[in-house]
């Protein structure tokens, strides 16, 4: 039997250990299933590498272990959100516009009541802000002073606050 054979018997021989190993780190049936594969691809690929006097079930669990974290890694990276955006616009912009259901559609006629329920000194920059206008586009437009708007839109949001605590979770 050559050492090709040697190799490859060896890790099938591996595969129910294997299998199990990423289930616990994935804990998920169809994932497990692409670890391993992968795994086994990558030994293959890389039997070139191994040193005969090695553990080599450690090695591929290493493997394995190695592919998991580098994938995790590069779900977590592309899961997250960068907003390059001047005053970090679409980070704070609501993702959810809460009218998919009755009480979410009761809960904006409510927030649009007491909205309009403020003096045109606040109710204007607020909604200017909310909209998605930058604090120094409202100061321009509304001929004020960039402190002015930052301070009306700031007690704008705690007053609304204030007279929505209910809907706060």
């Amino acid at each position: 039997m050559t050492t090709k054979d040697a190799f490859k018997k060896r890790l099938l021989g591996l595969q129910g250990n294997l299998l199990n190993f990423a289930y616990q780190l994935t804990t998920n049936r169809e994932q497990a299933q692409d670890l391993l594969q992968d795994t086994t691809l990558k030994a293959l690929d890389n039997e070139d590498k191994y040193v005969d006097n090695v553990n080599f079930k450690g090695w591929i669990f290493t493997i394995m272990r190695n592919i998991f974290i580098n994938n995790y890694r590069q779900t977590v990276r592309k899961a997250t959100v960068i907003d390059q955006t001047e005053d970090l616009y679409h980070l704070n912009i609501c993702q959810d516009s809460g009218l998919d259901t009755p009480d979410g559609s009761f809960a904006v006629q409510e927030i649009s009541k007491a909205i309009n329920s403020f003096s045109d000194d606040y109710r204007i920059p607020f909604s200017m802000h909310v909209a998605g206008y930058k604090y120094q586009e409202i100061a321009e437009k509304m001929h004020l002073p960039l402190g002015t708007i930052k301070s009306r839109i700031f007690f704008a949001r705690q007053r609304l606050q204030g007279m929505l605590k209910d809907y706060q979770s």
